[in-house]
C-alpha cells in the first residue's frame, strides 16, 4: 500500500515530485491581464478551489488502497470548501496548545493513528491547454500530503505554509480529469511546525492549475543595486528558463505613474540576466510605498513583479532603508480567522492592513511562517515592512526533555534534520524574494541555535545578501553555538526596557538591536509600551519591535444554549493546552480594536507634542516620520477651562522634515487669573483621504493640563445643618435634613446612606484590596493567592463615635484586612466624618505588612441599587485607564453608562477602571445618587459585576449581569505590565507603598438640584 514506507516519519524525505522552488507569480496571455492582478483574468490559470469530495479517518490505515483511482466511487462522502481547515468544518479535534507538542515528543515518529483527510476532485480541462507544460499549485497544505491525478501518483510534500508544485503534463488530458489528494494531520514535519497557535489540518490555501508553454520563464530575482546618492538605481533581472529551446524575453520596467522607466531583452536558456537602468528613481519605504512594476514576456507569457527601491543597511550599530535610521513600530501576526482558522480570505488580509495603518504600525512579523503571497503584495502595496519568518517553531523538544540541558537544540544539531531545516528557509527566500516589504528573513522562531541554524542562514545569505538575517534562538541566554556571524542583527524576545538600554549603551554590541516580540499583549494590557519606546527613541542602536501580537486567536462557536462566544485552549476537551494564552492580541478575533491598541497607537505615533511656551501659545512639534514631511497633516486646537471653550482653530500648515522639529504659535490668549482646570486639546490628523484611511482621520492627539478640575455640585448653604444621633444594637443613625445615614459598629461599615428617603446603597461598604486578575498578573497572581489575598475579610478592633459639633458626627474604626491562615495583610484606622448635609468624608491610614507582594489594589467598594446606571466623572477617559496604561486617553468630562464602563475581555478580568479621576457621580436616570471626590485624584469603577464575579469566570458568557452597580473608588490600583510573557511589573507601577492615607468623600445628591 502507498503508506508502507512511512515517508511521512523520515525527515530526509522532504517530497517527491516537487517542483524546485520559484518566486510567486501568475502568468498572464497579455500586458493589460498582468497589471490587473486578478488571478482570474489569466487564460494560464483555472482555480482548482471549491467543494471536494472528503472524508475524514482517524487513522491512515483506515484508508482504503485505490480511493484515489479515476473511477473509484466517492459520491456518498462529505463536500468540503477547498481551502479550508477540517477542524472548524466539525472534523477532528479542535486544539490549541503552545509549547507542548500534541503528539508524544519522539522525534521524528508520529502516532500510528495518524489522523487522515481524504480529498477527490473531478475537474475539466480546456483544449487550449493541450500543448501546454501543466502545473499544480498547493499553496498551503498542513502537514504533508500525496496527489494522485487520474489515479497515477503524482507527489508528495511536506512543509505546510509554503507552496508545493507539481509538473502534471504527463498526467492530465483534455475535458474530464480527476485529482485525489491524500492529508495527514501529523508527519516528521510537525516537530518543525510547533507554533503558538490552534493546530488546524487540510488544505488550508488556494489550489490552482497553470498552463505554460513548453520553454518558459521559471524563475525571476530582480536584484537591485543603487548608487550612493540614491539618483541612480541598476536592476539586474535574473531570469531561470525550463524548456529544452530558448526563451525570447523582453523586460519592460513602469514607475509608478506607468510610464516606461527601461527596457532590455536577450534570448535566455537555462539561467542568464537582464540589466536596467533608472535615472533618480522614486523610493519605497513604509510611508511611501513607491512601486514599479516589472513585465517579463517570454514566449506567450507575461508575468508582473512589483519592484520597490530600496536599500537596506547597517552601520555602527544602525539600522537604516535608504540611508535613514528607521524605528520598526510593529506587531506579530499569525494567520488566524474567527470561523475559517488559518484560511484568509483577502479582504480579511485588507482589513487587518487598514487597521494596523490606522494605529500608525508599520512593521509585521509574519509569527511563525511565511504567509500568504498575496499578503506580501498587499504589505508592499499599503507600506509595511515584513519580517518574513521560515515555518519553523519546535520548542516542544525543550519541554519534553531537559531545557537546562540543551534540549532545546536538539533538532538544530541534529545533521539528519539538516535538510529539513534548510528547506524551509529555501522555500520562503524563492517564494518572496522579489517583494520590497521584505526588509529581513527570519531563520524561525524557539527552535534552539546550532550547526542547522547555521546552515540556513548560510544559504540565505548567499542566495540574498541584501537584506539581514534574523534569529532571536541564537540570543545568549539559551546557550546555542556560539558562532552567530550568520546573523546580522542581535534579537531579544521580552526583554525589559532596562534590559535593552543596557544593550544600547554596552560599546561592545556592534549590531542593531530588534525586540521581535515585546509588550506581551494579553487581555487588559500591555501597560509597558511607552517604558519601551521611551528607550528606543534615545537609543539609535536600537531598531525597535514587534508586539505580541496582533489578534485574539477565539474560535467563534456557541454554547448548547445558543449563546455565541470565542473559544479558546481547553473548551474542546483538547489536551494539552494553553487555555486562553491565545488571546493575546491587540484586536478581538473579529478585529474590534482592544484598547491596548490605542495605547499602541499613542505611543507610536509618528508625530510629538512637547510644550515651548504653552501660556504663549508656543508648541514643539517633533516629526518622527523617517520619510516624510508634515505637510500632510493638519493641527485642530482648541483651548477649554472647566469644560467651556475659550478658543479654537486649525494649523494647516506644518512643514517639519521627517526627524525634524519645529514651532509652532497658536493664536489664543492664556487667561491671566485662571481658575479651575485648563486644557488644551491638540488632534493631528489627515488632510486628504489614503487607501487605508480617509481624510480627517487622527494620527494622534496630545493634551496639556493645567489647574484641577472643579466638582460641579452646588450645595445650599442656607440648608439646616443639624444632625441628630441614634445608637441601638450596634447600629448608629445619622440623620439631617433630607438624609439618613446607618452606620455598623460592629462591622465598622454603612449599611445606609439615603437622601429624601432614596437609598444610595444596596450592601454594605467595604474595603477591598482584590482585583480580578488580568491575563499579565499571571505570575503575581500566584502570590496573591498564596497569600489569600482574595479572600480578604475585615476585622473590626474597635469603633467608637463623637459629635464634635451640633452639625457633624465622627466615626472612628481600627481594623484590618486578613484571610484565613495569614497574619493580617494590613492594619488601618479609618476617620468617618459625616456634615450637616449628609456627606460623608471618609479618612484613613494604613500600615501593610512587610512580606507582602505588591497589592492589586486598595479602596472603598460600594454596592449601589438597581437603577443606579448614568455614570458620569471628571478624568481620563473615554476608555479605561491604569497607572501604566494611559497614552490613549484624554482628561475631560464623561458621561456614560455603568454597561458603558465595561471592557468585555474574553476572559473576564479587571476592566474598565478610570485612572487620575478628579470626581465622579453614580445616579438613576433622574440623577439621584452619590458624587465623589477626593482630596487628591483617585481611580474610580462603576460595574455591574464584583472582583470576585470577573475572577471566577472563565468567558464573558458566564458572567451573570447583577442589578446592582458596584463602584470601586481606589487610592491606588498596581499597574497592569505584560508579565504574562514579558517582564515583571515595573516598580513604579507596582502598589508596594507600606503605608498610605487615603481620603474621599460620599456626597448624596440630586444631579439636577445640584449640579
Amino acid at each position: 500500500m502507498f503508506t508502507s514506507n512511512h515517508i511521512w516519519q523520515d525527515p530526509n524525505v522532504l517530497h517527491i515530485n516537487r517542483q524546485e522552488a520559484r518566486a510567486s507569480y501568475i502568468p498572464y496571455a497579455d500586458t493589460e491581464s498582468a497589471k490587473a492582478g486578478q488571478r482570474g483574468r489569466s487564460s494560464f490559470y483555472q482555480t482548482l478551489n471549491g467543494n471536494w469530495k472528503f472524508r475524514y479517518l482517524p487513522s491512515v490505515h483506515q484508508a482504503e488502497d485505490g480511493f484515489y483511482l479515476e473511477h473509484a466511487e466517492v459520491s456518498g462522502w462529505d463536500d468540503l470548501l477547498v481551502p479550508s481547515c477540517w477542524q472548524v468544518s466539525g472534523y477532528d479535534q479542535l486544539h490549541y496548545t503552545n509549547v507542548n507538542y500534541p503528539i508524544p515528543c519522539d522525534p521524528p515518529y508520529v502516532p500510528d493513528d495518524n489522523p487522515a483527510g481524504l480529498y477527490v476532485r473531478d475537474f475539466h480541462l480546456q483544449e487550449q491547454w493541450a500543448a501546454k507544460d501543466k502545473t499544480i499549485v498547493f499553496e498551503g497544505v498542513n502537514s504533508c500530503f500525496y496527489v494522485w491525478v487520474n489515479g497515477a501518483f503524482a507527489g508528495f510534500s511536506k512543509g505546510s505554509r509554503v507552496p508545493a508544485e507539481f509538473d502534471l503534463t504527463g498526467n492530465l488530458r483534455t475535458g474530464r480529469n480527476r485529482i485525489a489528494v491524500m492529508v495527514l494531520k501529523w508527519c516528521d514535519g510537525t516537530y518543525l511546525e510547533d507554533q503558538d497557535a490552534w493546530r488546524y489540518s487540510g488544505i488550508f490555501r488556494d489550489v490552482y492549475l497553470l498552463a505554460r508553454d513548453r520553454s518558459h520563464v521559471r524563475d525571476i530575482f530582480a536584484k537591485q543595486e543603487l548608487s550612493e546618492d540614491f539618483n541612480s538605481a541598476r536592476l539586474l533581472v535574473e531570469i531561470e528558463t525550463k524548456g529544452s529551446d530558448g526563451v525570447d524575453v523582453q523586460v519592460e520596467l513602469r514607475d509608478p505613474a506607468g510610464h516606461v522607466a527601461a527596457t532590455g531583452g536577450k534570448t535566455v536558456q537555462g539561467k542568464d540576466a537582464v540589466a536596467l537602468t533608472v535615472e533618480k528613481p522614486q523610493l519605497w519605504n513604509a510611508e511611501q510605498p513607491h512601486l514599479y512594476q516589472l513585465y517579463v514576456l517570454g514566449g506567450e507569457e507575461v508575468i508582473r513583479l512589483p519592484v520597490g527601491f530600496r536599500k537596506i543597511t547597517i552601520a555602527d550599530g544602525v539600522f537604516a532603508i535608504n540611508g535613514r535610521p528607521v524605528k520598526l513600530k510593529g506587531v506579530n501576526r499569525h494567520d488566524s480567522h474567527p470561523e475559517l482558522g488559518q484560511t484568509i480570505p483577502v479582504a480579511h488580509m485588507i482589513k487587518d492592513l487598514k487597521l494596523m495603518k490606522q494605529h500608525n504600525v508599520n512593521t509585521i512579523r509574519t509569527s511563525h511562517y511565511p504567509n500568504d503571497p498575496r499578503f506580501l503584495e498587499l504589505c508592499s502595496e499599503f507600506g509595511f515592512y515584513v519580517v518574513d519568518e521560515a515555518d519553523l517553531e519546535c520548542h516542544g523538544i525543550g519541554i519534553a526533555e531537559d531545557w537546562a540541558d540543551g534540549a532545546s537544540h536538539r533538532l538544530s544539531a541534529d545533521l539528519d534534520w539538516r535538510a529539513a531545516f534548510v528547506d524551509r528557509a529555501v522555500r520562503m527566500v524563492e517564494r518572496d524574494k522579489n517583494h520590497p516589504c521584505v526588509i529581513m528573513w527570519s531563520m524561525g522562531n524557539e527552535s534552539g541555535y546550532a550547526e542547522n541554524h547555521m546552515a540556513m542562514a548560510a544559504w540565505t545569505r548567499a542566495r540574498d545578501d541584501s537584506r539581514p538575517v534574523h534569529y532571536e534562538g541564537a540570543a545568549p541566554v539559551y546557550q546555542g553555538h556560539a558562532d552567530v556571524s550568520g546573523l546580522d542583527v542581535e534579537s531579544r524576545m521580552y526583554a525589559s526596557p532596562a534590559e535593552i538600554e543596557a544593550y544600547a549603551r554596552d560599546a561592545g554590541q556592534a549590531k542593531p538591536l530588534f525586540l521581535c516580540e515585546y509588550s506581551h499583549a494579553m487581555g487588559n494590557g500591555p501597560g509597558d509600551l511607552k517604558d519601551y519606546w521611551d528607550v528606543i527613541y534615545r537609543n539609535s542602536k536600537l531598531m525597535g519591535g514587534c508586539v505580541w501580537e496582533w489578534c485574539d486567536h477565539g474560535v467563534k462557536t456557541e454554547t448548547p444554549e445558543g449563546i455565541p462566544y470565542f473559544a479558546y485552549g481547553g473548551d474542546f476537551g483538547d489536551m494539552p493546552n494553553d487555555g486562553n494564552f491565545c488571546i493575546d492580541g491587540l484586536v478581538t478575533p473579529d478585529r474590534i480594536p482592544h484598547k491596548g491598541l490605542l495605547e499602541l497607537k499613542q505611543v507610536i505615533a509618528p508625530i510629538r507634542i512637547e510644550r515651548y511656551d504653552l501660556k504663549a501659545g508656543k508648541l514643539k512639534i517633533t516629526n518622527l516620520y523617517d520619510f516624510t514631511d508634515l505637510s500632510h497633516i493638519a493641527l485642530r486646537w482648541k483651548l477649554e477651562q472647566d469644560g467651556r471653550m475659550l478658543a479654537q482653530g486649525t494649523v494647516w500648515q506644518l512643514d517639519a522634515a521627517p526627524h525634524a522639529e519645529q514651532i509652532v504659535q497658536l493664536p489664543y490668549a492664556w487667561p491671566e487669573m485662571p481658575e479651575g482646570q485648563m486644557l488644551l486639546h491638540l488632534s493631528c490628523w489627515l488632510k486628504e483621504e489614503t487607501r487605508w484611511a480617509e481624510a480627517g482621520h487622527e494620527v494622534m492627539f496630545r493634551q496639556f493640563e493645567e489647574g484641577q478640575a472643579a466638582t460641579p455640585c452646588s450645595r445650599k448653604e442656607d440648608a439646616p445643618p443639624f444632625v441628630q444621633v441614634g445608637e441601638s444594637g450596634g447600629l448608629l443613625t445619622i440623620e439631617g435634613f433630607d438624609f439618613r445615614h446607618t452606620f455598623d459598629l460592629r462591622a465598622g461599615v454603612f449599611v445606609e446612606i439615603s437622601k429624601h428617603g432614596v437609598p444610595m446603597i444596596a450592601a454594605p461598604t467595604a474595603f477591598n484590596i482584590w482585583r480580578a486578575p488580568t491575563d499579565n498578573d499571571m505570575q503575581v497572581k500566584k502570590k496573591w493567592l498564596a497569600q489569600g489575598l482574595d479572600r480578604a475579610g475585615c476585622k473590626v478592633y474597635r469603633a467608637e463615635w463623637q459629635r464634635p459639633d451640633e452639625q457633624t458626627v465622627e466615626i472612628r474604626v481600627n481594623f484590618s484586612l486578613s484571610g484565613y491562615i495569614r497574619h493580617p495583610y494590613l492594619h488601618g484606622e479609618a476617620v468617618w466624618h459625616i456634615d450637616g448635609k449628609g456627606a460623608i468624608a471618609l479618612h484613613v491610614r494604613v500600615n501593610v505588612r512587610e512580606n507582602l507582594p505588591f497589592l492589586p489594589r486598595f479602596g472603598l467598594q460600594l454596592t449601589m441599587p438597581a437603577g443606579m446606571e448614568q455614570v458620569e466623572y471628571a478624568g481620563n477617559g473615554p476608555h479605561e485607564s491604569y497607572i501604566d496604561k494611559r497614552q490613549s486617553v484624554k482628561k475631560g468630562r464623561y458621561a456614560m453608562t455603568v454597561d458603558e464602563m465595561f471592557e468585555p475581555y474574553i476572559k473576564p478580568q479587571e476592566n474598565g477602571s478610570r485612572y487620575d479621576t478628579a470626581w465622579a457621580t453614580v445616579a438613576n436616570a433622574l440623577g439621584m445618587g452619590l458624587l465623589f471626590q477626593g482630596g487628591k485624584s483617585f481611580s474610580f469603577q462603576a460595574a455591574h459585576y464584583t472582583p470576585q464575579d470577573l475572577t471566577e469566570a472563565a468567558h464573558n458568557h458566564e458572567l451573570v449581569r447583577r442589578k446592582e452597580t458596584i463602584v470601586q473608588l481606589d487610592y491606588k490600583m498596581s499597574g497592569v505590565g505584560s508579565n504574562s510573557c514579558g517582564p515583571e511589573l515595573g516598580e513604579p507601577y507596582r502598589f508596594d507603598e507600606k503605608a498610605f492615607d487615603f481620603a474621599v468623600t460620599l456626597i448624596p445628591m440630586f444631579k439636577e438640584d445640584d449640579f
